[in-house]
């Protein structure tokens, strides 16, 4: 019986989270790619290896390059494989965008043809996908290594989250759906999914995707209301007025905004819910006649704890982000009174403040709902025995 038991905990905990969620990255698999840029007729994409540069016509303006790079490249793949073309690299002067190739470098190249014959070759941007092929399998690699089986279900919830963002989240921003329904309702599978695979289908998981949930409801609802009380416009964002002038101005920019407060934080929320659970239920575990308002309180204080380290996490993380912005800040003498007022300053402190509180919230919530239900109050026999001895010397 005893063994029996063990092989059904086994499964709920590891091989039934492990399917469901195999089952749902192989659908997301299927699923079409609605968004997919389509080639003009007599297009290719390739890899292409630069045999030769000529920098003739490029003009130099101290930092700034403009002009043509003119490439002679050998076509590592598709019908003319094999081949040494013409190709053209254009420089805009824009230091983020270009980019330079040196004789033996690989780049993506888009090939214009006409039946046999190739009429023209635009050099992309230098070819990485080995290198993150590389740098993915080792990550792969050394997280089975160190890990295991959590490494493994940690890799299935990482495919499953890129996998849920790329085919569902963002086809439906582009389609119009209401942003911040449609963020919740997939930070809370994610959420779901993920502890699901830690924790399998048990009291923890409920305890944790409860807190996780709750911190996430707050961090939306806050984020709307001092949205709109910043006066902030979703424009705000990198690359917004670019998608707008793509073709898609019906789009709701503040919306999406909002939806992607809650989401960026939604990872730290649920990592500190992981956290304040797993404590509680080792509390439970070593202590299994602790009450439900003990074993809150001892949620409560391991919250108060990982809450310091977290909230400055989320700070370095956005701020780290925005480096450059500051150096210029600092360079330029900028007064702190014109720089916490600039939309996009005052965008960064909400975001970061706004998922911090998610944070500050999630602790309480988790402990509380880890604690009743984690908890059983039943004092065990030996914890008896021993308040007895006590009582009778």
């Amino acid at each position: 019986m005893m063994k029996q038991a063990r092989v059904r905990q086994s499964i709920k905990q590891n091989i039934a989270p492990i399917i469901v969620v195999s089952l749902l990255i192989a659908i997301l698999l299927l699923l079409p790619v609605q968004y997919e840029q389509k080639l003009f007729p007599n297009t290719e994409r390739v890899k292409v290896k630069i045999v030769s540069t000529d920098e003739s016509g490029i003009t130099r303006a101290g930092i700034i390059q403009f002009g043509d790079q003119r490439c002679q490249v050998e076509i590592k793949q598709g019908r003319f494989k094999g081949q040494i073309a013409a190709a053209m690299n254009h420089l805009n002067g824009s230091l983020s965008n270009d980019k330079i190739f040196q004789p033996g470098d690989h780049a993506l190249a888009v090939i214009d043809y006409n039946n046999d014959s190739i009429v023209f070759v635009n050099l992309v941007d230098h070819y990485r996908l080995n290198y993150e092929l590389i740098l993915t399998l080792i990550f792969i690699a050394a997280l089975i290594a160190f890990a295991g089986m959590v490494g493994f279900k940690a890799l299935l919830s990482f495919f499953f989250t890129i996998l849920t963002v790329w085919k569902v989240l963002l086809p439906a921003f582009l389609s119009g759906h209401n942003a911040i329904l449609l963020g919740a309702f997939i930070t809370m599978l994610l959420t779901a999914a993920i502890i699901g695979l830690v924790y399998g289908f048990d009291k923890r998981s409920l305890a944790a995707i409860g807190g996780a949930a709750a911190g996430s409801l707050v961090t939306c609802v806050t984020a709307i209301i001092f949205v709109h009380l910043f006066k902030i416009h979703g424009a705000v964002m990198s690359y917004s007025e670019q998608l707008l002038y793509s073709g898609y101005t019906h789009l709701n920019l503040t919306e999406i905004f909002i939806a992607g407060i809650f989401i960026a934080s939604s990872g730290a929320v649920m990592d500190l819910a992981v956290d304040i659970t797993s404590a509680v239920h080792e509390i439970v575990q070593k202590r299994p006649d602790i009450s439900k308002w003990e074993a809150v309180k001892s949620g409560l204080s391991i919250g108060r704890a990982v809450m310091g380290t977290m909230t400055t996490t989320l700070l370095l993380a956005y701020s780290g982000g925005y480096i450059a912005l500051l150096l210029v800040f600092m360079a330029q003498g900028t007064p702190i009174i014109n720089i916490l007022n600039l939309k996009y300053v005052s965008a960064e402190i909400l975001h970061t403040i706004v998922g911090s509180f998610g944070l500050v919230t999630v602790a309480p919530l988790t402990a509380v709902i880890s604690g009743t239900l984690l908890a059983h109050g039943t004092p065990s026999i030996k914890h008896e025995e021993l308040k007895n001895e006590e009582g009778t010397t």
